[in-house]
């Protein structure tokens, strides 16, 4: 499979047209990895957004053999929702690899193994990270961790939810004045924290509710009702736990605020 840079080069030595280039970039991108998945090898050329191995529920063999096969291909693998026995496996498989570094991250459950030879591109922008509790700290970090290793800076303040309603001014100012672009807000329990941050600020915000909570609205889904239900314009909402999601929007808003940019 030829690379992108590859099939430019042919592009420009009329080796190959441009509608043949065109349809191989839009369609040449996913391989058969031994019946175990199809890998979208070519997603961060075609939307910015890197090929990210969703670690949960896959067995060590699998899990081994996709994250192999990503670092060949891109240089790095980007791997979420790892559980700590995965984090062992990894270490065993990767660390020791001439060349290569991985960085564990079980705060956001998050592991990233690279190439020394590859370094992530810089964006601009700033993303503003809240979270309503404590409670929310992993969720918002997986979604920090994310942003992080597609090249993208962000600002946090945790534990701001309005059960101390005061605790939200500070650090809403001090994200004002760094002028982010887009506040990501991480919140359990009742999830009213995104619309009333959405009520204050003039750049969109992310919701995240969390499946922290008790009784009827437990695993989240009290805290998806509110989001969903908020009369404050210019929130979205993603889904229960979903700081993956969350971090992809952001760095997708970013992408328009600053096209052809970079840093």
């Amino acid at each position: 499979m030829a690379s992108l840079r590859e099939i430019l080069e042919q592009v420009k030595k009329g080796i190959v047209n441009i509608t043949d280039a065109e349809k191989t970039i839009k369609l040449d991108y996913i391989e058969n990895l031994d019946n175990l998945a199809q890998l979208d090898l070519r997603r961060h050329h075609r939307t910015g957004i890197p090929e990210v191995i969703f670690s949960e529920t896959k067995d060590d063999q699998t899990l081994i053999k996709i994250t192999k096969r990503i670092l060949e291909n891109n240089h790095f693998a980007l791997l979420s929702r790892v559980a700590s026995s995965q984090y062992k496996i990894l270490e065993e498989n990767f660390s020791n690899l001439v060349g290569v570094d991985y960085y564990p991250h079980p705060e956001g459950r998050i592991a990233l193994i690279i190439e020394d030879s590859y370094s992530i591109p810089k964006h601009e922008g700033l993303v503003g990270i809240i979270t309503a509790g404590s409670s929310d700290r992993q969720v918002a970090e997986e979604a920090r961790l994310i942003l992080h290793y597609m090249g993208y800076s962000s600002f946090t303040s945790y534990d701001i939810g309005i059960a101390g309603m005061h605790r939200i001014f500070p650090p809403l100012i001090e994200m004002i004045s760094k002028n982010v672009n887009v506040i990501i807000c991480v919140a359990g329990m009742e999830g009213t924290l995104p619309g009333v941050v959405a009520s204050l600020v003039d750049v969109p915000v992310i919701g995240v509710p969390t499946s922290t909570g008790y009784g009827l609205g437990e695993k989240g889904i009290g805290a998806l009702t509110t989001m969903l239900q908020s009369c404050s314009p210019g929130l979205a909402v993603v889904n229960i736990d979903n700081g993956f999601g969350a971090a992809v929007y952001a760095s997708l808003i970013l992408n328009q605020c600053f096209k052809n940019k970079s840093v």
